[in-house]
């Protein structure tokens, strides 16, 4: 990450991602730079595309882009931009950084996988908890409940940037009322991450609150 430089007002809200994505792509997503069009593989999309900072180190460490990339972050002319292109980033499911159409993307993906008999493959979504305010999340949230998505996981990043808040239970309740699995830890703890992730859902979607201090 500090080979990216540049006017980039995002810091945080890539920080506060850094040791999520980290997990997933190190102990968890089923997926290479070898098997980024293969149609097994694992889905991420990253919701919170307005901080994609630390998405690009990720992907410059674990090999689907390369690292002389990272210093050219933001420039004219530079794949990298401040919010990822799908288009010009190997690796990149989505085009994101316009809040509240990762999770509604993620839920069509899910439901055209298994239309498609893609049963294992897993379709994870990366949002920020003050995302998840946009009513279109909302609608994604109760319809993948509705219909039962086991092969969804969204994983909220939460630093308490929510306008509004969440009141008693918090975002997994929010969730939960609505016919998912839920689970809160520690969003800088690899270990605890790394169970959540591998838990099972009880064949309904799935959402880790991964907790983490300061806003962004």
């Amino acid at each position: 990450m500090t080979l990216m430089t540049g006017d980039e007002k995002h810091e945080p809200s890539a920080t506060s991602t850094l040791d999520v994505l980290w997990v997933l792509y190190d102990q968890v997503l089923r997926v290479s730079p070898e098997t980024v069009d293969d149609p097994g593989r694992d889905r991420f999309l990253l919701s919170k595309g307005h901080g994609p900072a630390a998405y690009y180190a990720v992907l410059a460490a674990k090999g689907f882009i390369p690292e002389p990339w990272l210093p050219e972050f933001g420039s004219v002319g530079s794949a990298l931009g401040y919010h990822p292109d799908r288009n010009l980033v190997p690796g990149v499911e989505i085009s994101s950084g316009s809040l509240g159409h990762g999770l509604p993307l993620g839920v069509g993906l899910a439901h055209g996988l298994i239309a498609m008999g893609l049963r294992r493959p897993r379709v994870f979504v990366l949002v920020g908890d003050a995302e998840l305010d946009e009513g279109s999340n909302n609608e994604a949230i109760v319809y993948a409940g509705a219909v039962g998505l086991p092969n969804l996981v969204v994983v909220a990043v939460d630093n308490q940037s929510s306008s509004y808040g969440w009141g008693p239970g918090g975002i997994e309740a929010h969730f939960a009322v609505s016919g998912w699995s839920v689970t809160r830890v520690s969003g800088r703890d690899h270990a605890a991450l790394a169970a959540a992730f591998a838990a099972a859902s009880g064949g309904r979607p799935y959402l880790v609150v991964a907790a983490v201090e300061g806003r962004a």
